[in-house]
């Protein structure tokens, strides 16, 4: 499988909005690079910054990329107007969605290799900087998009470019990593094979843990 990079995204922390009258800055907010390459780091592209690390970054969540395949759904259904780094990713991706990605997957983009850590948490940032329901619509509706953990750092083209899936793992889909998490269902079973999936980020394992915990009491 060969994903089409529409788009390779970065910025800087900023100012993004205002609660309880204190300003709030995110690096949610980028832009396409105007590069013909980039340097792939193990904890980000080179050039993009998180704000709060205790919540964003590191190296399970080094790079975020995000489906196009959405973005019809997004402005017929819910009238969002979708564009390179609508929801804060770095990479804006065409050719697969959760359900064709799986937890543990390998990409190899340029020199670098990547693999699929974990599916986005939508947080009260992407409502600030994108629309307040957003956060909720993609909690719904499980159009997540996904984190990659860096393997192996390297020089990756930013042009015309794909990221050629390597290595499949044979775990769980982003989609049911996800679902696992916010879903509704009691589905156990499900959720013991996502908590169980080798290469899922160690904070989303003990989350799904906790879930089954609390579904057994």
């Amino acid at each position: 499988m060969n994903l089409r990079i529409l788009s390779v995204n970065i910025g800087r922390p900023r100012v993004i909005g205002r609660v309880h009258d204190e300003d709030v800055v995110s690096g949610i907010a980028k832009n396409p690079v105007e590069t013909g390459s980039v340097f792939v780091g193990r904890l980000d592209i080179d050039g993009d910054e998180q704000a709060d690390l205790s919540v964003h970054g590191g190296a399970d969540k080094a790079i975020y990329a995000y489906p196009a395949e959405h973005w019809p759904w997004w402005e017929s259904e819910k009238k969002f107007p979708c564009r390179a780094a609508s929801f804060g990713e770095n990479l804006t991706l065409q050719g697969a969605n959760e359900n064709d990605v799986a937890i543990g997957d390998r990409f190899r983009w340029g020199d670098a290799v990547m693999e699929v850590s974990q599916p986005r948490a939508p947080c009260y940032k992407l409502a600030i900087y994108a629309r307040p329901d957003v956060p909720q619509l993609m909690t719904l509706s499980a159009r997540c998009g996904w984190y990659f953990r860096v393997i192996e750092e390297g020089i990756a083209p930013a042009r015309d470019a794909n990221l050629e899936r390597i290595a499949q793992s044979g775990g769980a889909s982003v989609y049911e990593t996800f679902v696992a998490l916010f879903g509704r269902a009691n589905d156990d079973d499900a959720r013991v094979r996502v908590r169980d999936t080798p290469g899922l980020a160690e904070s989303w394992r003990r989350a799904v843990a906790m879930r089954i915990h609390r579904a057994s009491r």
